[in-house]
This record gives C-alpha cells, sequence and structure tokens, in this order.
C-alpha cells in the first residue's frame, strides 16, 4: 500500500540535488536536502509516540523547517493542523482541545506562555525555530534522514484547517490526501506549472493558499520556490527577476503598484500573476496590465475545498470574475431557500462537487450535514452568478446579505458603484440594525490617495443609480478597511463597529 500524497509529492523528488527552496541570505536547499529534513521529523514525531492519524497542531514561524514538518507529517501519515501564528493561547487552546492533538509544536520563545496549555490538554510540548532551533529541532540532530513512509489510503485524512470563526464556533474541516492531491494535480496543469518555475512564495503556510496552492502545486510540477518569510516589497522587487511566477493576496498587488521600482523590466522574466483570498479590485487589474503588460489571474476557493474556480491560462481573463469551474469541479447556483438550480445571470447560493471537497467538520455531525448533502455538494456559504459563458462572479457571503424592509441588498452590486466613484479607492457595504427596517445600508469608503471625497455628490449618484432600499443610509470614510491576515475585509467587525448607528439614544 502507497501513500499517494507523500509520494507524489515528496517521494518523487528523493535523491534529487536540483533547487526547491531559495532561503533568505543566498541559501539554496535541494529537494533530497528537503526531503532528508522531513524524514528526521518524521522519526521525532514517532520517537515521541504520535502515531498515524493522530494531529499535530502546529503554530511556528515560516521556514524551511516549517514547511518540512508539514512533508514529516504526510510520511508519517500524521494529520498536519497549522494555525495562524497572531492567535493568543487562549485562541490556541480552544483548538488544540476541540482538535485531540497529541502534541503541539510552537514557538520556542512562547514556550512558557503555552505550557499550562499543554498540560491542561494532555498534549506534548515542543518548540520549532526558523534556525534550526528548538526542542522539536533538537531532537531531529541526531535521527536518521531516511524514513519508512507510512501507508495511506487517499481517502485517509491528511490536515485539518480550521475556518476563521467569524460567526460562532471555528470548525475543522478534514482534508483527505485525495482533496489535497486532486486539486494541485488539476491547478498545475490548468496554470501550466513545470519543473522549470521558479514561484515567489511570500504567503504564510498556515492557510490553504500559501500551502496547499502555492506549496504543492510546485511540488507537483518539480519546481522550485523564492521562499520568502513574509510579505517584504524590497525583497519582492529584489527577486522577481530570478522568478517566473508569484501567488499573493491583493495587498501584494497594490503594494507592488504603490511603488515606482515595481516595472515592466523588473516582471520581464514573469510568465503569470495570481491573486485570491480576497476580490481583486478593478482598478487594480487595469493598472497592473498597464504597468508590467500582465493580466493578473484570479481564482476562487476556501478552507473546505481549496480551489474551486480560476480564470483560465489561455483566454479572457475577465476582472470581477473568478472565472470557470475547475475541469474536475461541478458548480451550481441554487436558491438559498428551496436549493433549486438558478438560471444563468441570476444571483444564488454558490454549491460545488469535486475531489477536492472535504470530508466534512470534525466533531460537527450536524454543520457537516447541514452544509455538505448527501449528493457531495458542498453549500459555500457565498452568494455568487454565473453568465452565459460560465465565468462566476462572487456578490458576497450568505451572512453578509443585507435585508432591509423585507428586501434583500447584495453589497457587492452596491460596492461596485461607490467603487467608480472620483476619489473612492475602494468601499464596504454592510447591515447595521434599523428600528424601521430591520436593517439598513451602512458604506464605508477608503480615499484615493490625496483624494478629498465629495459625500453629498455620492449619494446623488447613488440615488440616480439604486433603488430607494438599496442606498446607503449613512456615508463614513475611514483610512483603511480592517483585513485579515489574508486580506479580507472583516465586514464582521464594522458591523459590530456601526451596530448602534441607528439606535435610539
Amino acid at each position: 500500500m502507497a501513500n499517494p500524497l507523500y509520494d507524489t509529492l515528496f517521494g518523487r523528488h528523493a535523491g534529487k540535488t536540483t533547487a526547491f527552496l531559495h532561503l533568505e541570505g543566498g541559501v539554496t536547499l535541494t529537494h533530497a536536502g528537503f526531503l532528508g529534513r522531513a524524514a528526521r521529523f518524521a522519526h521525532v514525531l514517532t520517537k515521541l509516540g504520535v502515531k498515524p492519524g493522530d494531529r499535530l497542531a502546529v503554530q511556528i514561524d515560516k521556514s524551511a523547517d516549517a514547511l518540512a514538518l508539514y512533508a514529516a507529517c504526510v510520511q508519517a501519515g500524521v494529520i498536519f493542523l497549522p494555525l495562524n501564528t497572531a492567535y493568543t493561547a487562549d485562541e490556541v487552546r480552544y483548538f488544540v482541545t476541540d482538535s485531540g492533538a497529541a502534541a503541539f509544536v510552537c514557538q520556542p520563545a512562547r514556550r512558557d506562555e503555552m505550557a499550562p496549555l499543554a498540560k491542561d490538554t494532555g498534549c506534548q510540548l515542543e518548540t520549532l525555530g526558523t534556525e534550526n532551533d528548538g526542542s522539536f529541532a533538537d531532537r531531529a540532530t541526531s535521527a536518521s534522514d531516511k524514513f519508512e513512509t507510512v501507508a495511506r489510503a487517499a481517502d485517509d485524512l491528511a490536515a485539518f484547517l480550521y475556518t476563521s470563526g467569524t460567526t460562532g464556533r471555528s470548525k475543522g474541516a478534514m482534508l483527505t490526501q485525495a482533496n489535497l492531491l486532486s486539486n494541485a494535480q488539476t491547478l498545475a496543469d490548468l496554470w501550466r506549472f513545470t519543473n522549470a518555475d521558479v514561484l515567489l512564495h511570500a504567503l504564510p503556510i498556515f492557510h490553504t493558499h500559501g500551502l496547499f496552492v502555492a506549496t504543492n502545486v510546485t511540488l507537483v510540477a518539480g519546481g522550485a520556490m523564492i521562499f520568502m518569510p513574509k510579505l517584504d516589497i524590497d525583497r519582492l522587487i529584489d527577486r522577481m527577476p530570478h522568478a517566473t511566477a508569484m501567488m499573493g493576496v491583493p495587498t501584494f498587488y497594490t503594494r507592488l503598484l504603490d511603488d515606482a521600482r515595481f516595472t515592466r523590466e523588473t516582471a520581464a522574466n514573469m510568465r503569470l500573476f495570481i491573486s485570491g483570498s480576497a476580490p481583486l479590485l478593478a482598478e487594480t487589474h487595469v493598472d497592473f496590465e498597464d504597468r508590467t503588460g500582465h493580466r493578473i489571474l484570479e481564482r476562487y476557493g476556501m478552507t473546505e475545498t481549496n480551489m474551486n474556480t480560476s480564470n483560465p491560462y489561455e483566454g479572457e481573463r475577465r476582472a470581477g470574475t473568478v472565472g470557470l469551474p475547475l475541469p474536475d469541479v461541478e458548480l451550481k447556483i441554487t436558491d438559498p431557500k428551496t436549493g433549486a438550480i438558478l438560471p444563468d445571470g441570476e444571483i444564488g447560493s454558490i454549491e460545488v462537487r469535486g475531489p477536492n471537497v472535504f470530508k466534512g467538520y470534525w466533531q460537527m455531525p450536524e454543520k457537516t450535514a447541514a452544509e455538505l448533502r448527501e449528493d457531495g455538494f458542498f453549500i459555500t456559504g457565498d452568494l455568487g452568478r454565473r453568465d452565459a459563458d460560465g465565468y462566476v462572479t462572487i456578490v458576497g457571503r450568505d451572512k453578509d446579505l443585507i435585508i432591509s424592509g423585507g428586501y434583500n441588498i447584495y453589497p457587492k452590486e452596491v460596492e461596485l458603484l461607490l467603487d467608480d466613484q472620483p476619489g473612492v479607492l475602494e468601499s464596504a457595504v454592510i447591515g447595521v440594525p434599523h428600528p424601521d427596517f430591520g436593517e439598513t445600508v451602512v458604506a464605508l469608503l477608503v480615499a484615493r490617495k490625496d483624494a478629498e471625497l465629495d459625500l453629498d455628490q455620492i449619494t446623488t449618484d447613488m440615488a440616480a443609480s439604486l433603488a430607494k432600499f438599496k442606498q446607503p443610509r449613512k456615508l463614513i470614510v475611514l483610512s483603511e478597511l480592517p483585513r485579515n491576515t489574508m486580506g479580507k475585509v472583516q465586514k464582521n467587525v464594522l458591523r459590530e463597529s456601526y451596530r448602534d448607528l441607528f439606535q435610539p439614544g
């Protein structure tokens, strides 16, 4: 019996002296060197008593060793549970407790902070730093660089990823070997990745985007990565002439455009720029193409499914859309209340089915049943529409839908009009409680650099373009919109901040 995920992503590179990770300081780690490190880590997991099917929770800084720990888990049959490095000890306690993690690896500097958590939950605590330091790294020093890969089936779990938990308790999405492998293979083919590619990797690796898309696609193709600890525009511009592709969130592209050093010449060696995790402004699309000659490729995915759609590599990349369903993914737009399939052009709930769709939520059978239909379609919670050519447009989250006076209002429709107003860089439209209408529309605006917004004129223009029930009752100018680490606007934060705006007293 084989281990499909390890064999395809990692094992096929055994003995190769080809470059895999270009690290800071001019250090390059080969495929063989990386696999040796991963094997040592797999031995450590075994010696700690972490067994196939156990969960390993990990909250460590991005490094070659952090990535090797992921590979070690795959090789040893251990379920990998990466956690955002911004989480507090209390937040980590929930994830470790809920997952029943057998062990927890944290940053060396946080060992004392995390020790009570480990004691209370009964999990083993180890540390791993970025400079071959920490107790886990120390244990690996004397371990063999060869490890007998643990047999796993395609349907065996490979990873847990917890949802962000902006509403209610975070849910642990269970991802199988087949989920991760099928998506990596499909994307590598769709985006034309080969062993000649060098990917600029400045994303975090506690998230689907940086770990299961960027890294897995590169491994499938046999290419290399310029592996940056974090987003650093100076380094990004400096290293770009040595790369062929980049995956990023909208922030990457807006910051590049804000830097005069980022020119057509800088991007001359690049063949592909990919954006995801949050919507890209139409203005960014236009400005980027004008600056570089490249049209950014947008795609759409989520924790529970990895990637679902993508604009084409060859063919029209339509700004404002997330492209077409992947070749092995079925997508339909349904009535949120009845589940009936809606015709092209109508807004409804996005549902997807395919080998990328997760197995369910850990220890939450009711939530799994509510969101994962018996026929395999997953109700994403996103609202969208599909045009006659099959291109999908996301109009918002189901939870972001505003119902005012009994009328449905889709924030994206209002945001697109606001973003076109003179001086407006971006906007966020939310629903807040209202004594007469239940909810009403509030718009938060961010101005372009050195621009002053004429709110009266914007109000007048909105009145000419939108039905009265859709028009923002209040326009508020902010210096910036609150975002999470992946660049998504945190509308839950905005709703909480302005929930009392229209309340009496």
